[in-house]
């Protein structure tokens, strides 16, 4: 059987969810996509994620809801992860942090399709490896489903690029999230295995990475604080359609999407 899998880019505030209301639902009944997994780390003020962001998210179509390093901004986060298998941080933090970073969850067609959430070392906060961690984690789908997306949130290229040789032919797909800004190196790597640098941010793209330009670049240009607010012009949702055989877990095909507010 040939799934179809929507993977969004992290999304920025109150924009990236008025959107994803507006144009999700009928983009995954146009696309017969099986199977939705959204970044969430931004969707709450543009920074973190409550309660009623990741419940609002889930009613939307996402069927899972990844996070990264601003997963702690928001107090409420904590419940929220021990009590919504749904919602996921990354599994290379401590083993000590609440929560969890992987899930396998039936799809519309009832297969089960399994995510994981990982966390990038380079130009990043101090983390477990995640590498190593992916193994680990790996051993727990064996004998439950052999699709697997993950989502490597980090700042470095090369790292994600890495990760994905790494998991080349392990795993269904490797995408990248976390800056924001799409990429064009969509494409399914010799094994099987499909890959992105980077989904893209689901906002306002009249913005410097989904906040408001001129406060921005008022920090820039004076090393003065400033209040960076989610700017909210130009909407758009990113992403990437993966087409996966449910039977051995290849990718069959992948392709970048982008959805305007307008259209």
């Amino acid at each position: 059987m040939k799934l179809k899998i929507l993977a969004i880019g992290d999304i920025v505030g109150r924009p990236g969810r008025q959107i994803l209301q507006d144009k999700l639902p009928t983009f995954i009944k146009d696309e017969k996509i099986d199977f939705c997994i959204a970044n969430g780390e931004n969707s709450a003020g543009g920074s973190g994620i409550t309660g009623e962001v990741a419940s609002s998210l889930l009613s939307f179509g996402v069927d899972v809801i990844t996070m990264g390093d601003h997963v702690w901004k928001k107090k409420e986060v904590v419940p929220l992860l021990e009590n919504e298998r749904r919602l996921l941080r990354p599994e290379n933090y401590s083993p000590l942090a609440r929560g969890r970073g992987i899930v396998a969850i039936n799809s519309k067609c009832g297969e089960p399709i399994g995510v994981i959430n990982l966390l990038g070392r380079v130009f990043m906060k101090p983390i477990d490896c995640p590498f190593r961690v992916v193994d680990q984690v790996l051993k727990e789908f064996s004998g439950k489903t052999r699709v697997i997306i993950v989502d490597l949130h980090a700042e470095a290229t090369s790292e994600k690029i890495a990760m994905g040789w790494y998991l080349n032919g392990r795993v269904s797909a490797v995408v990248g999230t976390h800056t924001h800004v799409q990429t064009a190196d969509e494409r399914i790597l010799p094994n099987g295995t499909a890959y992105i640098t980077d989904l893209g941010m689901t906002g306002s793209h009249e913005s410097i990475l989904g906040r408001s330009i001129s406060p921005v670049l008022k920090a820039i240009v004076t090393q003065m604080p400033e209040r960076f607010d989610v700017a909210e012009r130009d909407v758009r949702i990113c992403g990437v359609v993966i087409s996966v055989d449910s039977s051995t877990g290849k990718a069959q095909d992948i392709k970048r999407i982008v959805v305007r507010e307008n259209e």
